[in-house]
C-alpha cells in the first residue's frame, strides 16, 4: 500500500509539472514567434488546434517516458544521485523527440531562437521535475528513518554480527521483529526478541509480517549458510546476506548500509528500464500474434478436432510470478484421459500423444495460445517455464533454488527450452533448471532476442524434441 502510494505522488507530480511546464512554454513561443505564425493574440494563439492537443497529450507522453525509463519501478530506496542522473536523463530524450515532433515546424526569425526554445524547455522540464521529485523522497527518507514507514526484517542469526547489522538497520528506521538462532548460538543480549530456531521458521514467517529476511549467524562454514539460504527461498522475500561471508554468490546486488556490504541474493541485475520494455514489448508482440496468427489457429482447430475426440484446447493449472497459480493454454496434443492414472511427463516416444500432436510438438505450435496468457500477464514471451505443483513439490528437494524462478513471469520460450528441450523425468526437469538459473541471474533484453531467434530457429527446423 506505502509503494502504491508514494508510487502515485511521484506520478502526479511529474503529470502536473509537465502540465504546466508545457503552458509556460508555450507562452515562450508566442513571444518568439507568434508574429511570425501569424496569431496576433495570445488567446487565438493557445487556442490553436495543435496546441489545445499538445497540451492534453504531452503530459501523458512525460509520464509514459519517466515510466518507460523505470523511474516509477522503485518508489523506496531511492538515490538522491541516481534520481538526479535518471531525470537528467529522460529529460534531454524526451525534450529532443518534443522538438523534433512539435516545434521544429515554427518559424522563428533567426535559427538562433531555436536554441533558446531548446534550452528553455529543458530547463522548465527539469527543474519542474527534480525538485518535487527530491522534495518527496526527502519526506519519504524522513518517514522511513522516523519508523513511519518501517520495513519489518527478520534476523537470522542472534550473535554478535546479527546484532551489529540489526542495530545498523534499526538506525536506518528498518524495524527488527526478531531473531532465529542459529547452530550453537545463543540469543543472549537480544534474548527478548529471541523467536526460536531455524527449525520453528516455518510457522514464524506465516505468523509474521516480514518484507525482509537478513542472514548473518555466525557460521564460518559456507555450506552451511548455502543449506540455510536454500531453505528460505520458499518464503519469497528479498534475502540479504553479508557480503564478506558470502562473496561467491554471483550477479547478486551489493547495497550499503552504514559501511555494512549486504547482497540480495535474490534479485537479478535486469534493470528497470529493461523490465518495462520487456513488459510493453510482451503486449504488443502477444496482440499482434494473436491477431496475425489467427488464420493458423483455425486450421490448427480443425486439425486437431479431425485427429481425435475431445476439446480443441488443454488448459491445466501452473504456477507462475511470486507462486500464483494460474491457467496455462495449448493446442491439446494428447489423446483425452491422458493423466487419469496421476501426473506425468511426456516423452519423445509417448503413446498418448496424438499424431498431430506428435507435430506441433515437434515444431512447438501447440503453445501458440500463451501469447493470450502473456496478454493476460500470467506469463512473459521469454522466461522459465512454468511448471505444476507437483513437480515442483519434487524439485525442490534436490534443488530449493528452484523457488528464485517465481521472482520473475513464466515464458513461453526460455533458455532451457531452447539449450535442453522437453524433460521427460524429474532428474531432467533438475538438469534443464541450471540454464533457467543462468538466465535469472543474467537478464537482460539482448538475452531474451538471443533466445527468441533461437526459438524461431527450432520452430522452423522442427527441433522441439
Amino acid at each position: 500500500m506505502r509503494r502504491s502510494v508514494q508510487a502515485a505522488k511521484y506520478v502526479i507530480s511529474d503529470f502536473v509539472v509537465s502540465s504546466v511546464v508545457w503552458l509556460v512554454f508555450n507562452l515562450i513561443r508566442y513571444e518568439k514567434i507568434a508574429v511570425y505564425e501569424g496569431f496576433e493574440t495570445l488567446g487565438g494563439f493557445l487556442s490553436h488546434r495543435p496546441l489545445m492537443l499538445g497540451q492534453i497529450f504531452v503530459p501523458f507522453f512525460w509520464l509514459f517516458l519517466f515510466w518507460l525509463s523505470g523511474y516509477y519501478n522503485k518508489p523506496f530506496g531511492k538515490s538522491r544521485l541516481s534520481e538526479l542522473f535518471a531525470t537528467i536523463g529522460s529529460v534531454s530524450v524526451g525534450v529532443i523527440l518534443l522538438f523534433f515532433l512539435l516545434v521544429l515546424n515554427d518559424l522563428p526569425p533567426s535559427y538562433s531562437v531555436y536554441y533558446e526554445m531548446f534550452f528553455s524547455l529543458w530547463a522548465l522540464q527539469f527543474v519542474g521535475v527534480y525538485v518535487p521529485r527530491l522534495l518527496i523522497t526527502q519526506a519519504g527518507r524522513w518517514n522511513i528513518k522516523n519508523r513511519k514507514w518501517a520495513l519489518d526484517v527478520l534476523m537470522i542469526g542472534a550473535g554478535r554480527q546479527a546484532v551489529r547489522i540489526a542495530d545498523n538497520l534499526y538506525g536506518l528506521g528498518y524495524n527488527i521483529v526478531g531473531f532465529v538462532t542459529v547452530g550453537d548460538e545463543t540469543a543472549g543480549e537480544v534474548a527478548e526478541k529471541s523467536l526460536g530456531r531455524l527449525d520453528s521458521l516455518p510457522e514464524l514467517m506465516e505468523r509474521l509480517k516480514v518484507d525482509e529476511i537478513v542472514v548473518a549467524p555466525d557460521v564460518r562454514d559456507n555450506a552451511r549458510l548455502t543449506e540455510i539460504l536454500y531453505s528460505l527461498y520458499r518464503y519469497k522475500r528479498p534475502i540479504k546476506v553479508l557480503a564478506d561471508e558470502f562473496s561467491s554468490f554471483p550477479q547478486v546486488k551489493i547495497k550499503e548500509i552504514k559501511g555494512v556490504p549486504l547482497l540480495d541474493i535474490t534479485d537479478n541485475n535486469f534493470k528497470p528500464i529493461e523490465q518495462n520494455v520487456k513488459w510493453l514489448m510482451d503486449k504488443i508482440l502477444s496482440a499482434l500474434s494473436l491477431i496475425l496468427l489467427s488464420p493458423l489457429f483455425l486450421y490448427i482447430a480443425w486439425r486437431v478436432k479431425r485427429d481425435s475426440p475431445g476439446p480443441v484446447f488443454f488448459s491445466q493449472e501452473r504456477v507462475g510470478y511470486m507462486g500464483k497459480p494460474f491457467r496455462i493454454y495449448k493446442f491439446r496434443t494428447m489423446y483425452m484421459n491422458a493423466e487419469e492414472n496421476g501426473p506425468l511427463l511426456s516423452r519423445e516416444d509417448d503413446r498418448r500423444v496424438t499424431p498431430f500432436g506428435r507435430v506441433m510438438r515437434k515444431y512447438r505450435i501447440d503453445e501458440l495460445p500463451q501469447f493470450w496468457n502473456v496478454l493476460r500477464g500470467d506469463m512473459s514471451l521469454v522466461g522459465p517455464r512454468p511448471e505444476r505443483r507437483y513437480f515442483i513439490d519434487r524439485i525442490v528437494r534436490e534443488a530449493p533454488y528452484y523457488y528464485l524462478l517465481h521472482n520473475v513471469r513464466p515464458g513461453i520460450t526460455s533458455l532451457g527450452m531452447v539449450k535442453y528441450g522437453y524433460a521427460g523425468s524429474v532428474e531432467q526437469m533438475i538438469e534443464r533448471l541450471r540454464y533457467d538459473i543462468l538466465y535469472y541471474e543474467n537478464m537482460s533484453l539482448s538475452l531474451d532476442i538471443t533466445i527468441l531467434i533461437y526459438t524461431v530457429k527450432t520452430v522452423f527446423t522442427g527441433k522441439g524434441i
